[in-house]
């Protein structure tokens, strides 16, 4: 093997949680391979907007900061928001959550996801030890001695001590390493757009639970707002097809009139839904990251959250192995990484599904309980204090990089 194309890690996926990882990695002085199927776009005319946006928690803001991503972040624009309401549309429950009772000038930041990934990318580009390698197609993986070989489409090879497939929901990777995934379709779909509203978005994000699913309402630095309306995958269909004044007449309806009439809404798309977790995290020389190893309802945003806490977890432990001189293909500390964050990361995915079941609960005793419920919460400090500490990812057993200390 001809030894440029031989890396201690190589991470396949470029999107968020892959170049995370790959720019710790790289922090930490491991000769890392980025291979992603398309080149990353880093420029685009300023008055537009990805319709694809991210709640990203004060622990992830920490981890990219650490990574020095969040200053190429700030410059392109992202929005903090510093207040969440949340209310039933079937009954009288809400919950408010307030900077201002935190230590903090915001809750979180809503930032567009290719915001995000060419903040990172540029972060690799100023580091000698990344390769970044596109376009690169996986077709072929396979254990070779203690590492991995990857057969790309044009017929290179590469090795690694560690392939780290970063590469969504439908990982190509995960299912070469013959690792099984356990899950269920929601039988529902996401809905996203871009829309003007009459009134301003306070810097607030807005979610009301309605029969079908939350509409959310995420505040944009423009003044805009990204939705993503949790519907049924006929009603998604329906409401994809119908002209734009048709769907802002729906839309307002369903909002409750929270942000008075919607105005504009730009292009619509739809993601289906599904609840599923990959039954094994690492294999020899192996490990999942994000979406590869995990997907939740998307209700409360935490998705690529979870995502950035793998990223920094993995480049921590194989950062700590390489400095303890001890083989990176290791299956001991892969089996730390699992333990690490299968755990966390199911314990959040089962709470998005026990909320999202309970929302779609239409029997009235059971509404009134539910309103109950939230209102209790919203009454009690101290419950609502802990909900809120939760939801900007500050519990305990973080990597070092969630807590804005580095490991490397």
């Amino acid at each position: 093997m001809n030894i440029r194309n031989r890396y201690e890690v190589i991470v396949c996926g470029g999107g968020m949680v892959g170049a995370a990882a790959a720019c710790a990695l790289v922090h930490g002085g491991i000769k890392v391979a980025l291979l992603d199927r398309f080149n990353p776009e880093r420029h685009w005319p300023p008055e537009s907007i990805d319709i694809r946006v991210s709640a990203l928690t004060k622990a992830s803001q920490n981890i990219l900061d650490m990574l020095g991503a969040w200053p190429g972040m700030a410059q392109r624009g992202v929005c903090a928001y510093r207040d969440m309401r949340v209310w039933d549309a079937c009954a009288d429950g809400e919950l408010h959550f307030d900077c201002a009772d935190t230590a903090f000038s915001e809750l979180g930041h809503l930032v567009e996801n290719r915001i995000t990934v060419a903040a990172l990318w540029d972060v690799l580009d100023t580091l000698p030890s990344a390769t970044c390698i596109t376009p690169a197609k996986v077709v072929d993986m396979r254990l070779n001695g203690n590492g991995r070989q990857l057969r790309l489409e044009d017929g290179r090879c590469l090795e690694a001590d560690v392939i780290i497939a970063a590469d969504g929901r439908d990982s190509t990777l995960r299912a070469m390493a013959g690792i099984a995934v356990t899950g269920w379709d929601y039988r529902q779909d996401g809905l996203v757009a871009t829309v003007s509203t009459e009134m301003s978005h306070q810097f607030t994000a807005w979610q009301r639970f309605l029969p079908e699913g939350p509409l959310a309402f995420l505040p944009l630095k423009n003044g805009k707002c990204s939705i993503v309306w949790t519907l049924s995958s006929a009603t998604s269909t329906n409401h994809l097809a119908l002209a734009d004044q048709d769907f802002l007449q729906v839309l307002e309806q369903a909002s409750g009139g929270i942000l008075g009439k919607m105005l504009s809404v730009g292009p619509r798309a739809a993601f289906p839904l599904r609840f599923q977790y990959a039954n094994r995290y690492i294999d020899q020389g192996f490990a999942l990251c994000g979406d590869a190893a995990h997907a939740m309802h998307p209700l409360a945003g935490q998705g690529v959250n979870a995502g950035l806490l793998d990223a920094a977890a993995i480049a921590e432990l194989v950062i700590q192995t390489r400095r303890e001189k001890r083989p990176l293909s290791s299956l001991r500390f892969l089996r730390r990484y699992e333990r690490w964050r299968k755990g966390d990361n199911l314990m959040m995915m089962s709470t998005m599904d026990v909320l999202n079941k309970t929302y779609g609960i239409s029997a009235q005793p059971l509404v009134g309980l539910r309103s109950a419920g939230m209102n209790l919460v919203n009454n009690s400090e101290l419950v609502k204090a802990y909900f809120n500490h939760y939801a900007m990812g500050l519990r305990d057993d973080l990597p070092k990089l969630a807590k804005r200390q580095v490991c490397w």
